[in-house]
């Protein structure tokens, strides 16, 4: 699968694309905020300071065209509550 111009945004806008990335099937990729050597399973963002809120968040996948994909929630989260209403993986 290409996903090239895909997207993973937080709540606060942070904002990750992938650049000529190929997911394979039934491959699983891992988005890190850190500094590190990106491979065909670790992608890293290189920040410095770290942006994921550990207690509650959502990260929300787009495709190239934008188009909501997927999200998943984690954590006692602010807009709903405190339920998980993540969609699991496709």
């Amino acid at each position: 699968m290409n996903l090239d111009g895909w997207t993973l945004q937080d709540e606060d806008g942070h904002t990750f694309t992938f650049h000529h990335y190929r997911l394979d099937g039934r491959a699983i990729v891992r988005i890190h905020t850190g500094e590190g050597r990106d491979s065909r399973s670790d992608l890293f963002q290189d920040r410095r300071n770290y942006v994921r809120d550990n207690r509650s968040d959502t990260a929300t996948l787009r495709n190239d065209r934008g188009r909501f994909i997927d999200d998943e929630s984690w954590g006692h989260h602010r807009h709903d509550g405190g339920h998980h209403h993540g969609h699991g993986h496709r």
